[in-house]
């Protein structure tokens, strides 16, 4: 490689660095971290080291000796800081309700008691194996799958096969089923209306196309939080759309569009519509526009030409834009959480309270993890998919 050709490569590096550099520091360290702290449990082993060794050759039946009971006894009186009792016991009573009350009510006596306790007469629940197999298994790894199972309403028992959770434990499955429920209407709303809006924009040209893509393009230039307000007023009940609804006597009661599953999908669509016209309307400005007035001279009805010539071949920028709509969709959370029900929160909600509610931050990585995974999974359909249309003669 001769000198020029060097400096030509360096510029080309120099030039690509700061994206490079961007996307590692914005897009790659947040989410590997989310993924470590999916899978990551270490508090526990931290916390009860002495207690973490004490029940590693224990059969996980018996009734606990009296050393895993000293053990814990002197790991307790060693932990310094709230903030880390505080992660333990949430740790551990996402594992066995009940440790909430009994921890502090141990440490405490553990802290007054100069020597050893009976931990069974302090608290009957001591005695019970099933808070010790909890403890067992919150310190025998750093590295867990619990809250990726946790995530899909799932569990391991104590002979560590999974099971799923009781009924009333969680309800991430069902919420993750409505997400990508909402997600599929609101990408349908989108086709319906962004296709024709598409059609329409690619036949005209000069003002009338500027018009239209202008638009499409205005909600765009709006803060998701101003448009998602904007439509709580237009949907309440005595709103402009329930005013003028009941003005023109087609209701005589207003129509509940708030606060409700409808309201947020009418929100919703709004807010992606553009994402579904832009990918359609540079595939149709691409095609000739003499192929309908072509399929018509051959004695094509208009629906029978639509159907075989122009939306066959629009269906690239259909697939890409519903593509859009749907990942988009899947993690929206402020038009949910102003415009949408107690009913009808999708699985962002439940991410935040996680994040900034619970604290829990493995628990909110791990539905983190689930909603990136279903994300793949669809883009490499849609990219498998692509390559097959174009491998074709």
């Amino acid at each position: 490689m001769n000198r020029s050709e060097l400096n030509k490569r360096l510029v080309s590096l120099m030039l690509v660095g700061p994206l490079f550099l961007f996307l590692v520091l914005f897009f790659a360290v947040p989410l590997v971290s989310m993924m470590k702290s999916a899978v990551s449990d270490p508090v526990a082993a931290e916390v009860l080291p002495a207690t973490a060794r004490a029940v590693s050759g224990w059969d996980r039946s018996s009734p606990p000796s009296d050393e895993m009971k000293a053990a814990l006894v002197a790991d307790l009186r060693q932990i310094g800081e709230d903030q880390l009792f505080g992660d333990l016991v949430r740790r551990l009573n996402s594992a066995k309700s009940g440790f909430r009350t009994l921890m502090p009510k141990t440490r405490a006596a553990a802290l007054e008691a100069g020597g050893n306790i009976d931990l069974v007469a302090l608290d009957r629940r001591w005695a019970d194996p099933s808070y010790w197999q909890a403890v067992t298994v919150a310190t025998s790894s750093t590295i867990t799958d619990r809250n990726l199972l946790a995530a899909v309403d799932l569990q391991r028992d104590a002979s560590n096969t999974i099971v799923a959770l009781p009924p009333d434990a969680s309800a991430n499955k069902a919420i993750m089923i409505r997400t990508f429920v909402m997600s599929l209407t609101v990408t349908l709303a989108c086709v319906l209306i962004g296709l024709p809006f598409a059609m329409i924009t690619a036949s005209v040209d000069g003002w009338k196309r500027q018009l239209l893509l202008g638009a499409v393009l205005l909600p765009l230039w709006t803060s998701l939080l101003v448009r998602t307000a904007a439509w709580f007023i237009l949907l309440q009940d005595r709103g402009p759309i329930n005013s003028m609804l009941t003005y023109l006597g087609i209701i005589s009661a207003p129509l509940p569009l708030i606060f409700n599953r409808t309201g947020v999908i009418i929100a919703m669509t709004h807010v992606l519509l553009p994402f579904m016209v832009l990918p359609i309307f540079s595939v149709l400005i691409g095609i000739p526009k003499n192929l309908m007035p072509a399929a018509a001279s051959l004695g094509a009805h208009p629906v029978r030409a639509f159907l075989s010539v122009l939306l066959p071949l629009s269906l690239r920028g259909v697939v890409s834009g519903a593509l859009l709509v749907f990942m988009s969709a899947l993690g929206y959370y402020i038009t949910p959480a102003l415009i949408g029900g107690a009913k009808d929160q999708m699985i962002s909600s439940v991410i935040a309270y996680y994040a900034t509610g619970a604290a829990n931050w493995g628990m909110a990585g791990a539905l983190g993890l689930v909603l990136l995974a279903a994300t793949m999974i669809l883009y490499a359909i849609y990219l498998r998919l692509s390559s097959d249309r174009e491998a074709r003669p």
